[in-house]
């Protein structure tokens, strides 16, 4: 019988997401066919955690990596914001 690996995912794609859903109003600028961009730029800024059950890696982590995590997925969105609105504008100049 092959092994499943349907349930590996990036530990940070919902986490990354989330965030850019939220953060997004901050951004006027731009439009909503772009948030995916905006993830893939903030998830290329952190290091990659894969897990197959959300509660494989929760369980384990105390409280200052849970909260080094929070800041570390901020910094990358707000980075992958700005990074990806200055890349549209550049492109409108042209």
């Amino acid at each position: 019988m092959p092994a499943d690996f349907s349930s590996l995912r990036n530990y940070y794609e919902r986490q990354v997401i989330d965030a850019v859903r939220e953060a997004a109003p901050g951004y006027p600028g731009l439009k909503e066919e772009q948030l995916p961009d905006v993830a893939c730029v903030a998830l290329n800024h952190l290091p990659p955690r894969y897990i197959r059950h959300e509660v494989d890696l929760v369980f384990y982590l105390t409280e200052k990596e849970r909260a080094n995590n929070d800041t570390a997925i901020a910094e990358a969105v707000r980075y992958a914001f700005e990074f990806v609105q200055a890349r549209f504008a550049m492109r409108a100049r042209r």
